[in-house]
């Protein structure tokens, strides 16, 4: 099992309980739909699972070990090693190109020169398949929306993470750019084995995954 969550809670103080006793097992290379109506807790969760925020009781179990209560500096070493992120807003650098923009997560780990430059050919690569190459040198404002989330995927998988969480991927895309992206997550998926947990309102991009969950009342079903 890649991922376990046994009975995870979560509350706020202005929303309340938005997660309740909530469990998900998800294994390698499994590509899951998490689907709801906004503020049932799906962000909450995709941060919990990321290590962005931490639950208020329960268990995260990853490849068989506890990471719960992780401290800060271990929770980012998990992040770097294992987690991509694409969110809604694209959330790209406005004074970086697309390239630095793209590279900016190896600069979070040390490599050596070999490790380097196998990341950049894969990285490469990436960029070949996903057709943004010729916006190397351009900057955020001067690509489209389609372009940016494409450059967000790239940049969520430069470190070949075993997971990666999307939320709302395709909420600001229009419906051509929405359907390219679901297909770019899948082919992610079957050629790189990435594990895909998203986030989302579509239910045409939730059922491309193998697992559709629903989360209501705090719990998923």
């Amino acid at each position: 099992m890649l991922l376990s969550i046994k009975n995870i809670s979560k509350s706020f103080i202005q929303r309340g309980l938005v997660l309740d006793n909530l469990c998900l097992e998800v294994t390698e290379g499994e590509t899951v739909a998490i689907m709801g109506p906004s503020g049932s807790g799906k962000s909450t969760l995709m941060n919990i699972i990321g290590l962005l925020d931490k639950p208020d009781e329960g268990e995260i179990i990853f490849r068989g070990a506890s990471i719960a209560n992780f401290t800060d500096d271990e929770s980012a070493v998990y992040r770097n090693l294992n987690i991509g992120f694409v969110f809604q807003d694209h959330l790209l650098l406005p004074y970086l190109t697309i390239s630095d923009n793209i590279f900016l997560p190896l600069l979070a780990s040390t490599h050596s020169k070999e490790e380097l430059s196998v990341k950049e050919q894969y990285i490469t690569r990436l960029m070949k398949k996903t057709g943004i190459t010729d916006l190397n040198d351009k900057y955020p404002s001067q690509i489209s929306g389609g372009e940016a989330q494409r450059v967000a995927l790239v940049r969520a998988l430069a470190n070949n993470p075993s997971i990666l969480l999307a939320d709302e991927p395709t909420g600001s895309l229009d419906a051509k750019n929405a359907e390219i992206s679901g297909e770019l997550l899948l082919e992610m998926n079957r050629e790189y084995g990435i594990t895909i947990i998203l986030a989302t309102h579509s239910f045409s991009l939730a059922t491309k995954m193998s697992k559709i969950t629903g989360l209501a009342d705090g719990k998923l079903s």
